[in-house]
């Protein structure tokens, strides 16, 4: 059966082409337009399903994954909901590694999807190089013991092509107008792919990766724990690449989670705590250059990844009960 113009064979079309607005009511006066890709569009909420989808064909195409094979991967969460839904479409089975650092609505969704999960427990909910690498070593053993293809996201550098074509779809919504390009730190690939592309259609387009204030690894050699939800490995990973990059800034995790809650109660933006890093340097970066001038943010994902965690828990506390008129079933009327 041939499909129609507008419709598509599978959630897998819906990647990428991700559409832009510009931050009309957080950013202050005198900075520059924040523009903000709305990654939140993608099917699973997030730009991980981009790379995920990346890894996965260049892995079918080169043999490393056969038809019915088995996937593994260690994740904070939204790669391996990626993984674990282009795994379901796909036909193969997935083990993911994560850990009670991050959010059980990540866990919920990595297994509503049928992958199978492996908790590695963290110290206290928080995030360091520790966790990290507790979570590969994990993946490695299950990888040796299932003979199952790991994808190793840390080290994949399939998933770079992925970011070279959002920072195409950047150059293009902008019109080749954007002056600075901004994103938080976790396997480096989205910062860099971005970067890389922006940087081919303009060198002088001002490139910033940026890593939690707590674990200034890339900016400071120092390591250490936070809660910004998929960045800041706590090491130098892999893909980290410093000639892509123009600068290192720093954002720590109340400063993200504080942003997160204006995003919503300002510009109706419902995003998690990358997401909320991103806008604080975007801003950053539009006051040093100032109006008229541009710069470019990601919405990473969507908060309703987060909405059990210290970003968004509090938010409802200050709901009442009501103690108004109720209808009475049994009677019929109002009491």
């Amino acid at each position: 059966m041939t499909l129609l113009p507008q419709i598509q064979g599978s959630v897998l079309d819906r990647i990428g082409n991700t559409p832009m607005i510009e931050l009309r009511k957080i950013a202050p006066a005198g900075c520059a337009r924040i523009l903000l890709k709305i990654e939140s569009e993608n099917p699973t909420g997030s730009m991980k399903d981009r790379m995920a989808l990346e890894m996965i064909e260049a892995a079918e195409a080169d043999g490393r994954l056969e038809p019915g094979g088995h996937v593994i991967e260690y994740t904070g969460g939204s790669t391996g909901v990626s993984l674990a839904m282009i795994c379901a479409i796909k036909g193969y089975t997935a083990s993911i590694i994560t850990s009670d650092a991050f959010s059980p609505e990540k866990r919920n969704h990595m297994a509503a999807l049928g992958a199978d999960l492996t908790i590695i427990e963290s110290d206290g909910g928080r995030m360091d190089e520790a966790l990290t690498r507790n979570m590969i070593e994990a993946a490695r053993v299950i990888a040796e013991r299932t003979g199952g293809f790991c994808t190793d996201q840390l080290a994949n550098p399939d998933q770079i092509k992925a970011y070279h074509k959002m920072g195409e779809e950047i150059w293009k919504q902008t019109n080749g107008e954007i002056d600075a390009f901004t994103a938080m730190t976790g396997t480096a690939a989205c910062v860099r792919g971005n970067s890389e592309r922006l940087h081919k259609h303009n060198p002088e387009i001002h490139c910033v990766a940026i890593e939690p204030a707590e674990s200034p690894v890339f900016s400071e050699g120092r390591t250490g724990w936070h809660k910004i939800e998929g960045v800041g490995a706590g090491f130098v990973v892999p893909l980290w690449d410093p000639a892509a990059i123009d600068q290192i800034s720093t954002v720590s995790t109340d400063e993200a989670m504080n942003m997160c809650r204006e995003l919503a109660a300002r510009e109706g933006i419902f995003a998690g705590t990358s997401t909320g890093g991103n806008v604080v340097d975007a801003i950053r970066i539009g006051m040093e250059l100032g109006s008229g001038k541009t710069v470019v943010t990601i919405m990473c994902d969507s908060g309703v990844k987060y909405l059990s965690t210290d970003v968004y828990k509090e938010s409802s506390k200050s709901a009442r009960i009501w103690d108004g008129p109720v209808w009475n079933g049994k009677g019929g009327e109002w009491k």
